[in-house]
């Protein structure tokens, strides 16, 4: 196995991609997995002590078959999301039940179901085979991959891919995941790495710029025009730091929540003149466990009109969930939208519904990105008009610490991953771009 991998390696910094096609596929790799007969080792904890150093394996793995219309990547660099969090913990439920499902699909679809998870939902890397069906790609391409694994063999699908019943998030709802030296993903998740990125840059935005872009941008989401204001809860994370590059380049006013005084200097530096530090200035939206405070919400209120010169946000990006969406569905101006994905914060959210009906906001449910969004938020990276927001990378045998770091919220911007790539700064191609953008894509770097 390991010399298969080490030529692999070899050939592609070596930068003979062609000799790629002519490798042996190894039959196992090493890939970052959680395991089936462990999903009850944090019973009982409280999700802020539940480790992922203790849950995240590195071990040997076999390589899955790659079947029609997929792709096998080896993969130089991964990064962390919180879907990475949240299986390491276990919650809201173990993984292992979506890798069941998915199995019943197709005989192909059924060598996910193992008693091991490969996690992992972005990549950087270098296309090793593709299976049947398969023309836009070859051995030898460089690629990044999106997340969206989708089977699109139904007609809801075809109007807009997220809303396929069978659409699911690769390396969270598959197995196989890009945290790991090879990875299993659909053709059509494939994308061209941007040339002036390093393989850990290229591979950092993946997730959260696609679902940046969907969320704010495109028809499916928010909408977002030139002049709105938009506010953005943390906006110097791994998902608001691209909310806030979109609204800036976009025409929009962002004002920015961020949680230190070290992060509101980060999005100054990203552009951001509107900054809310909601530590500095001791926002207390939940009076107590059970109960909202609505005087922090008009306190946050007049806040954001200080700041804007009387206007209410146009947009609420929403993220943290529980936390804060009262509070959102509060600001947000008379027929404004408040846009939501994930929620880190807790799931069940709360709100004063009179502000919602009797204002005429609307609230917008908004998961990923279907592919066309996805490879427009990629070809932005690809001519430098966003920039990767890459704050620091582990070796993949640190993986956990990786995502120990994200789970508590110590970390600025992405966490990167080096999966097969042996040091950082590989895979640069267009140097004139990257001299261009050289500033802004250190930025992160410099925190």
């Amino acid at each position: 196995m390991g010399g298969a991998i080490e030529e692999i390696t070899a050939a592609i910094l070596a930068d003979e991609l062609a000799a790629v096609a002519r490798l042996a596929v190894p039959e196992s790799y090493r890939g970052v997995v959680v395991r089936k007969d462990e999903a009850g080792m944090f019973d009982g904890m409280a999700t802020r002590d539940k480790d992922p150093r203790r849950s995240l394996h590195l071990q040997d793995v076999p390589t899955p078959e790659v079947g029609p219309g997929e792709a096998l990547v080896a993969v130089l660099a991964s990064a962390i999301n919180y879907n990475t969090v949240w299986t390491s913990i276990f919650e809201p439920v173990p993984t292992f039940g979506f890798l069941e499902r998915y199995a019943r699909i197709s005989p192909y679809a059924k060598q996910h179901d193992r008693p091991y998870h490969v996690v992992g939902s972005d990549l950087a890397g270098v296309v090793l085979r593709t299976g049947p069906g398969v023309n836009r790609w070859k051995a030898g391409d460089e690629v990044v991959a999106h997340c969206l694994s989708v089977e699109l063999e139904d007609p809801a699908g075809h109007d807009d891919t997220m809303l396929d019943p069978q659409q699911r998030i690769w390396g969270f709802e598959t197995n196989f995941g890009g945290l790991a030296e090879l990875s299993l993903v659909k053709a059509n998740q494939l994308m061209p790495k941007p040339a002036h990125l390093t393989w850990e840059e290229a591979a950092s935005p993946g997730l959260v710029n696609s679902t940046a872009y969907r969320q704010l941008v495109s028809h499916h989401g928010a909408g977002m025009k030139q002049g709105d204001t938009v506010l953005i809860w943390g906006a110097s994370g791994g998902l608001g730091s691209y909310a806030t590059q979109l609204a800036l380049g976009g025409g929009a006013t962002p004002v920015c929540v961020v949680s230190s005084p070290a992060k509101a200097d980060l999005v100054r530096r990203m552009g951001a003149d509107l900054v809310i530090d909601r530590s500095a200035e001791d926002y207390r939206f939940w009076a107590d466990e059970h109960t909202q405070d609505p005087k922090e919400w008009q306190r946050l209120g007049r806040r954001i009109r200080e700041l804007t010169g009387g206007d209410d946000p146009d947009i609420v990006f929403e993220h943290p969930g529980r936390e804060t969406f009262g509070a959102s569905v509060y600001v947000a101006r008379r027929g404004g939208t408040i846009v939501t994905c994930a929620s880190t914060s807790g799931y069940l959210h709360e709100y004063d519904n009179r502000y919602l009906w009797m204002n005429l906001k609307r609230i917008v449910g908004s998961h990923f990105a279907n592919y066309r969004e996805a490879w427009e938020a990629n070809r932005l990276i690809a001519k430098g008009l966003i920039h990767p927001t890459l704050s620091r990378t582990y070796p993949l045998e640190e993986t956990g610490q990786a995502a120990y770091e994200v789970h508590r919220n110590a970390h600025q911007g992405k966490v990167g991953v080096r999966c097969l790539a042996p040091v950082e700064g590989l895979g640069v191609r267009d140097l004139r771009l990257r001299e261009r953008h050289r500033d802004a894509i250190n930025r992160f770097r410099d925190t």
